[in-house]
């Protein structure tokens, strides 16, 4: 496995005092006015002060947490991002099977919004313990990104630390947007209902459960239906049991349709005052969004990268994209804006937002396209292009692996393969190695009918 050396540098370490209330330093990014060593979003005050900090407090959980094959894990930075009306805060589980995003939105912020932009912050071990320790009417203020831009001094010192940054951390920023793109609320539980549900929840759990909508509640099944959710570990929703205090509405979110066999990702929403946060679990345990390949198709498209450019141009920091007002002002389809969108959140710089049913623009500090030519799938498509392993007529391509053959035959935007892979998983995990290289064989070559 792939990793990066991501330097993160602070001015000093985050912290929460009676004085200065809670400082969340800052690492480099992006704003507005372009790369900024130590960006400044916001400061004042948050309305509700418990809830926030307990919120907080569970995202760094789930950053700090292996859900699967459970190991002590350096805890990553999350990604904070202000687009001057809420701040998203966003991380993974060390095992990539757990996404996590606090969205503090504009009514939970009592102060000035300084800058737009996508950083990392600082959250260490000290500033857990004191976020902890806020109750009630406690007052929390809000300092993101530190007073002066000032690095090393003989006044102060900085904080940093070499972080081993998997390929497979910026990868599941990608597929997380793509996988949730395609998902409708399917339940909406009220506070009595979504706490007795969660706390009701089987501790250990073997195999993969569905909950299907009955009534005011959910009920579990060990088998999929129609309507119904998978959720595989009911473990990874533990960090939703010490929010439920506050008594928010829970909304669950699907694929839309009839659900079919294959375990199935699904996100889980808790309102709070002012928040929201959202956890987005993988289809199991065991597997991590990094590898669900539900991007591969719009990486393997060479044809949108121009498109993708011409919109990335009109990208500033927007909370919610509107595809319709993009297409309208570049002079692309609106299904063109959406592939451009989906290429985009292969690089990390556009998430997806389930709550409003929109894309959001952020930018990430890292080597994305570090991490898509290390995606094992598609470098092996683009090896097979490169011998010339592909062969086709109008509706069937024949792809030579080794010793072997495989027959992919399209249907419209369709595509079935005779491989195990495709046998196995149906296209639940992305498509596979050889649909990969006979789609670039063909955007490629799109008037040629070739056999070898």
């Amino acid at each position: 496995m792939s990793s990066d050396l991501q330097v993160y540098a602070y001015t000093r370490a985050s912290g929460l005092s009676s004085r200065e209330g809670l400082e969340l330093q800052t690492s480099g990014g992006t704003s507005s006015r372009g790369e900024v060593a130590h960006p400044r979003f916001f400061s004042g005050f948050l309305a509700e002060a418990e809830p926030a900090a307990t919120a907080l407090l569970a995202l760094a959980n789930v950053a700090s947490t292996r859900y699967y094959q459970p190991r002590l894990s350096g805890m990553r930075d999350p990604v904070v991002t202000c687009d001057g009306e809420r701040l998203r805060f966003e991380a993974f589980s060390a095992c990539c099977g757990v996404y996590a995003r606090l969205d503090v939105l504009s009514e939970a912020l009592d102060g000035e919004r300084l800058a737009r932009g996508t950083t990392n912050v600082d959250v260490n071990d000290p500033l857990r313990l004191a976020l902890a320790r806020i109750r009630g009417a406690d007052p929390l203020r809000l300092e993101v990104g530190p007073e002066t831009l000032t690095v090393t001094t003989f006044d102060g010192t900085v904080v940093e630390r070499k972080v081993p940054l998997p390929g497979r951390w910026l990868r599941g920023f990608a597929e997380v947007q793509a996988i949730c793109s395609a998902f409708d609320p399917r339940a909406r539980l009220a506070a009595v209902d979504a706490a007795r549900f969660l706390r009701g929840l089987p501790r250990a759990q073997r195999g993969v459960l569905w909950v299907l909508p009955t009534g005011r509640t959910l009920r579990i099944t060990s088998r999929p239906a129609p309507g119904a959710v998978g959720l595989s570990g009911t473990h990874r929703l533990q960090e939703l049991l010490p929010l439920l205090r506050f008594g928010g509405r829970l909304t669950v979110y699907g694929p839309g349709g009839a659900t079919g066999t294959q375990p199935a990702a699904s996100a889980w929403q808790l309102d709070l005052p002012g928040m929201r946060l959202i956890l987005a679990l993988s289809p199991e345990v065991a597997r991590g969004f990094s590898g669900e390949g539900a991007v591969l198709g719009a990486l393997a498209e060479d044809a949108v990268l121009d498109d993708a450019e011409t919109v990335a141009a009109l990208l500033d920091f927007q909370g919610r994209i509107v595809p319709d007002d993009l297409a309208e002002i570049s002079g692309l389809s609106r299904e063109r804006v959406r592939t451009a969108l989906t290429q985009l959140g292969t690089a990390g710089r556009v998430g997806y937002d389930v709550a409003e049913a929109a894309f959001f623009h952020r930018e990430l500090p890292y080597d994305a396209l570090r991490a898509i030519k290390d995606n094992p799938r598609l470098a092996a498509a683009r090896s097979l292009i490169d011998i010339g392993a592909v062969s086709r007529t109008e509706h069937l391509c024949t792809v030579r692996a080794g010793s072997y053959s495989y027959q992919v035959r399209f249907d419209g935007d369709r595509a079935s393969c005779t491989c195990r892979w495709w046998a196995e998983y149906g296209g639940g995990r992305g498509p596979c190695t050889h649909i990969l290289a006979a789609t670039l064989d063909r955007t490629t070559h799109p008037q040629e009918n070739r056999t070898i």
